[in-house]
């Protein structure tokens, strides 16, 4: 008995390191971080449309920028919600429909929409923000030092979370950055079932080059029946 016992013994232990390592280094399903990234941007391309919320943590008061907002994206490249924006002291709560690179936006004080170049508001394209050679699925193709965080519940849904570094440069054309060579700092919580990026917390010098501050971006709604049309200008 004791010498069949022994080989079996032996092996249980060795097993256990093992067991351990693939636990601590891998998903739910013994994904790297890498891997759980790399899943999550093919499920965000492959989505025909999605609902997003944007806030940001440390704005300034002055200035024009992008501080946060709420809306749908279609593709191939369409928007439509409220942008909110920093401008002349105070917040400005922008309606913006965008279809086809044309942005649309009712200013302050009009009964209409107008087309506007972005830029002058602090922030790019929306509707470019779904396309994957442009758009938000870029952070997670391009995240640096990738590590497993814990897994947790978002709204009942379970998430893994991710810690990354993402280039500088490229969130400076995503979003802003007063220092592009600074790598900013983001955590990802991806869905274990669906493999949806639920939510995405980026840290960085959007701001000021000496301070950081954080944009929080919030996904749902994938592939939610959206239509966008461009509205009529006056």
């Amino acid at each position: 008995m004791r010498r069949t016992l022994a080989p079996v013994l032996a092996l249980a232990l060795l097993a256990v390191p093992a067991l351990t390592a693939c636990t601590s280094d891998g998903g739910s399903d013994g994904e790297s971080a890498t891997e759980l990234l790399a899943d999550a941007k093919r499920t965000l391309d492959g989505t025909d449309s999605l609902h997003f919320v944007l806030s940001s943590e440390n704005a300034p008061e002055t200035g024009s920028e992008l501080v946060g907002g709420e809306g749908d994206i279609a593709r191939p490249a369409s928007f439509q919600g409220t942008l909110q924006v920093l401008a002349m002291g105070s917040t400005l709560d922008l309606a913006v429909i965008s279809v086809d690179g044309t942005v649309y936006a009712q200013l302050p004080f009009t009964s209409g929409y107008s087309v506007v170049d972005p830029a002058q508001f602090g922030f790019g394209d929306p509707g470019a923000l779904i396309d994957p050679g442009t758009g938000i699925s870029q952070l997670l193709s391009e995240a640096e030092n990738a590590e497993l965080g814990e897994e947790r519940r978002v709204d009942g849904e379970v998430v893994r979370e991710v810690t990354a570094e993402l280039p500088g440069a490229l969130v400076e054309q995503l979003l802003t950055s007063e220092d592009p060579s600074r790598a900013v700092q983001a955590r990802f919580s991806v869905a274990v079932e669906s493999g949806e990026l639920l939510r995405a917390e980026l840290t960085g010098p959007f701001f000021a080059a000496t301070d950081d501050a954080s944009y929080i971006l919030e996904l749902s709604d994938f592939g939610a029946d959206v239509e966008i049309t461009a509205p009529a200008t006056g």
